[in-house]
Formats: structure tokens, sequence, C-alpha cells
């Protein structure tokens, strides 16, 4: 399987440079005709993308481009934000197809899935409630504050329903989120919460214990600061400590009750450390993700794919998207593509979750099993 990648970058969102990214990934693979084409433009295109698609299918004399529109795009050549671009990927011989019954029936299928914010609801999330089999992995289109234009595509044209979901065939894949976080407290019980409101945690109101990690990590007084600060749960606290957690965000602190408002309805029964985004934290646990994606992929992988938050990469890094040198340094020479998104889209603990502050990696090599 021959996979590049191609970068272009431009003063207007003219329809040429979607067929320059193809063209020049294409030049890379040595490829006449890739079978499929994945296609992500800058949020300049969002609100009429579909001239540049048409250019990226002309240039690649193919149908099958998927994509969407984004504040920010990627490939392992560069990354950019607040300028109009194009990033393609290129393959020799991988076809996107649309899930079917029977590919939904089996654990460790994953779907790449694209959607628009206002697309996102729990009956395809997650269609079947808790451990479900339609695993999904992928990022939300979008612009900066995740109310402006935004397109998704498929089958080379946008779609109405405003997601996309495909199916990789014949490949090997290994999929993970990176939360990036520092855990400042040790796991305790959840043993009040009503809606997303957070009340006790070991019978203490919530708003004091948070208050009391933070004052402990950061060794002050001062208000926390509740952007950076994220509820980590599990249903055991073990899996807490080996990392293996879902993640909430905090919307507010109610003085009144001592509660905090998260951005997920919480179990009673089920355990919470708080935690904290941390640069460090962030670019060891991306390490560990992708060598953890690697030994579980059990051959050198042929192409990554990287959703990113928005405020993630660049803007977290102080200038420099860490995340992408750091898998860059893994994997020398490996094609990469993904784009800075308003949220990410990854299974944890076989529950398929809407992340927030994220990066979702995923590892990807031409299967070994013979499929009919």
């Amino acid at each position: 399987m021959k996979v590049a990648t191609g970068l272009a970058i431009g003063a207007t969102p003219s329809p040429e440079l979607a067929a320059k990214a193809v063209e020049s990934a294409m030049a890379k693979a040595s490829i006449h005709a890739p079978s499929s084409v994945l296609l992500f433009l800058t949020s300049e295109f969002a609100a009429d993308p579909q001239s540049a698609i048409k250019a990226a299918a002309k240039a690649a004399s193919c149908t099958q481009i998927i994509g969407c529109s984004a504040t920010g795009i990627f490939t392992e050549e560069d990354w950019v934000i607040d300028s109009p671009a194009a990033a393609a990927m290129v393959f020799s011989d991988l076809n996107f197809s649309h899930p079917k019954a029977e590919d939904t029936q089996q654990n460790s299928h994953l779907l790449l899935t694209l959607t628009a914010p206002n697309a996102i609801n729990t009956t395809w999330l997650n269609p079947d409630g808790l451990n479900q089999s339609v695993l999904r992995f992928g990022g939300v289109s979008g612009d900066a504050i995740g109310h402006g234009p935004f397109s998704v595509w498929q089958n080379g044209k946008g779609t109405t329903q405003g997601y996309c979901e495909v199916s990789l065939n014949n490949i090997a894949m290994a999929v993970a989120a990176s939360h990036g976080l520092k855990v400042i407290s040790s796991p305790r019980r959840i043993t009040a919460s009503k809606g997303n409101d957070l009340r006790t945690i070991a019978s203490l109101p919530a708003l004091n214990t948070l208050a009391s990690a933070w004052q402990k990590h950061a060794k002050t007084t001062d208000t926390p600061p509740y952007h950076q600060l994220m509820a980590v749960y599990a249903s055991k606290a073990s899996m807490l400590e080996r990392g293996e957690y879902s993640v909430a965000s905090i919307i507010i602190e109610n003085a009144d009750d001592a509660s905090i408002t998260l951005t997920k309805s919480l179990q009673v029964g089920d355990w919470l450390s708080w935690a904290i985004r941390d640069v460090d934290a962030a670019q060891v646990d991306i390490v560990k993700t992708a060598s953890e994606l690697k030994q579980q992929l059990e051959s050198e992988p042929s192409f990554a794919l990287l959703f990113s938050c928005l405020g993630r990469g660049p803007y977290f890094y102080n200038g420099t998207d860490q995340d992408l040198a750091l898998i860059k340094t893994l994997f020398p020479n490996l094609p990469i593509i993904g784009f800075y998104g308003n949220g990410e889209i990854a299974p944890i603990n076989g529950i398929n979750e809407l992340l927030q502050y994220s990066a979702v990696l995923g590892l990807f090599a031409k299967s070994k099993v013979a499929y009919l």
C-alpha cells in the first residue's frame, strides 16, 4: 500500500490549493490514480467547499474523497492555522466504505467519523448504549469558536446529515486518546450526583475537594483555574491509576451548595480524581500513547491520523505543536494527516466519547488477515 500526504498554503481559499495538495501527495507516493483521498481544508473554505473538493477529485481522478473543514490542518510536513490551506492524504489501494451490518458486530472494528458540531447526537455516537459495538474515532469540524461555517464531505460532496462515517477496509488499526493531564488528587468515590451537578465526593462537598486538590498542587489559595482543571473518572480506582479513565470538563462552580457542574453526568459509586492540563504531562502522555499503539499494531505503521483539539496544538505548546513533533520523532517519514477541531471522538472503555483538549491518535498498517 502506497500512502503520502501533500500540503498547500495560499493567500486565498482557491480550489487550486486542494488540487496542489493532492498532486503533491500523488507525486510523493508515485500514485497516478489514488483509490481514495482524505482531504482537510481550513475554515476559509467552509462556506463553499465544493469547488475545492471538485478540484481535488479532478486532480486525483477519484471521487472517493472524504474530509472536513477545520480552523487548522497539518501533515507531517507542517501545521497551518489562520491561513487558507489544504492537506491531502492519498492511498493506492485503500477504500473507504459505508459500514455494513456485519462490520458493526465486530468489537475491534472502528469507524472513522467526522462531524459538524450541530450533527453530534447520542443516537449515532452510542447507538446501543453502554458496551456497544459501533466504535468510532475522529474529530469535530468547525472554526475557532465552534459557531461559524463548517463542512463535512463524503464521496466527493457535502453530506446532508452533517457527518460521515466510513470503514477502512483491509487495514490493521490501533487508536487511543491522549488527554495530557496531570492527576492532582487520589481516587475517591462519588457519593452524590444529580444530573450534571457533582455534589459530594467521599461525602465531602465536591467544590471543597477540588479547592483542596488545587491548593496542594499549586501551593496557593488563589481561585482555581477551572478552564484548566478536569474531572477524571472510572468505575474502579485501579483504572484511574492506570490512566484508563473518562474525562469531564468543569462548567461552573455552585457556591450555594458547594457543588460543581460538569459537562457530563457522573454516576454515584464511580471513582474520581481531579486533574489539570499540563504541558509536560501532555508530552509524556503522547509518547506513551504512540508507543502503546505501535505495540498493539504489531507492525510498523503505514500512516497515522491525528485529531487534536484547537486548545491542544500550538496554542497549548506556546507556538509549536509538540504532539506532532514527538510523533514525527518516533516515526520518521511516516505520513501523518489531521486537523485542530472543536472536539475529538474516541472509544474509551468500550464507549464512544466526545472529548475536549485531547489528541486522538490512530496508527494504521496493511492487514495481515485475508478479508472476503
